[in-house]
């Protein structure tokens, strides 16, 4: 009896060990795990940034042709990668079909946490302005960090259009999409601001913006009717405005979501902005 125990210990023992020595699987790995989503499928690698002095996660999309032929499609940056690349990168597939939209490379540029010690969205996605708060204002470095840094390593990996190149935001995500808009409108061709907030940098959003080479720019702002009513005001007033420039360095459209929240819609705001940029195109 006691030998019989001795062997069973022994196998239970060589069980385990061979059971801790087994490579992790997929499902293990987040990034991995991605593979075995079709929508999503592309690629993923971490930015290690220079001017922002720290890594952010990168997340592409690719078209589901991208294999098959060797077009250059057009490309969408997604500011808060961490909630909405899988949201709309997979939602663009759906809007290929029944928008006849066209395919196009989606890039989610994500924190990697909501943690407020590493996602620095409120700093990054705001303007430094005399109506500016405390911890916000570092606008202009993380432009320069999307202008610089980003987008030539992007478009060195993968077939994009640089002249079809589109910027989403949400909420202070929308203010750096206006940011980007009134300081270096030529580097996309399509913005979409998804209920901004201008109480940031009001001054900058309410003047001409600075002058554009390029004639086919287009900005599209939505606002949600149930949005918070400091924004929807905010989104009213400065509809009055634009209306009453000559000119401006874009085309711009302006687009309420009907019933929409501040967040929750933030797939209406991509859909009509991105069929009013494509319109054309389609």
């Amino acid at each position: 009896m006691k030998l019989h125990r001795i062997f069973y210990l022994i196998a239970v023992i060589l069980l385990s060990a061979c059971q801790a020595q087994l490579p992790s699987s997929d499902s293990d790995n987040a990034v991995d795990s991605i593979k075995h989503l079709p929508a999503l499928q592309g690629d993923y690698f971490e930015f290690q940034s220079d001017v922002l002095e720290r890594p952010l996660h990168i997340y592409v999309r690719l078209p589901q042709d991208y294999d098959d032929n060797s077009s250059d499609y057009p490309i969408v940056y997604l500011l808060d990668g961490d909630s909405l690349f899988p949201i709309l990168a997979s939602n663009h597939l759906f809007l290929t079909y029944d928008d006849k939209l066209p395919e196009a490379i989606i890039v989610g540029i994500a924190y990697g946490s909501f943690d407020p010690a590493i996602n620095k969205r409120s700093y990054d996605y705001t303007p430094n302005s005399h109506d500016t708060k405390e911890g916000q204002g570092g606008a202009a470095n993380f432009h320069h960090f999307l202008q610089n840094e980003l987008i030539p390593d992007v478009e060195s990996r993968f077939r994009a259009d640089p002249t079809r190149r589109v910027l989403f935001g949400q909420s202070y995500g929308g203010t750096m999409v206006l940011y980007s808009a009134f300081t270096e409108p030529d580097l996309f061709w399509g913005r979409i601001a998804s209920n901004p907030h201008f109480n940031a940098g009001r001054d900058l959003f309410f003047s001409a913006g600075d002058p554009a080479s390029r004639t086919d720019l287009g900005l599209v702002v939505t606002s949600g009717t149930n949005d918070r009513p400091n924004l929807r005001q905010s989104a009213f007033e400065w509809l009055e405005f634009v209306e009453a420039q000559k000119s401006l360095p874009w085309a711009v459209k302006v687009i309420s979501i009907e019933g929409g929240t501040h967040a929750a819609n933030s797939t209406d705001s991509y859909r009509e902005g991105m069929n009013w940029l494509f319109k054309s195109q389609k």
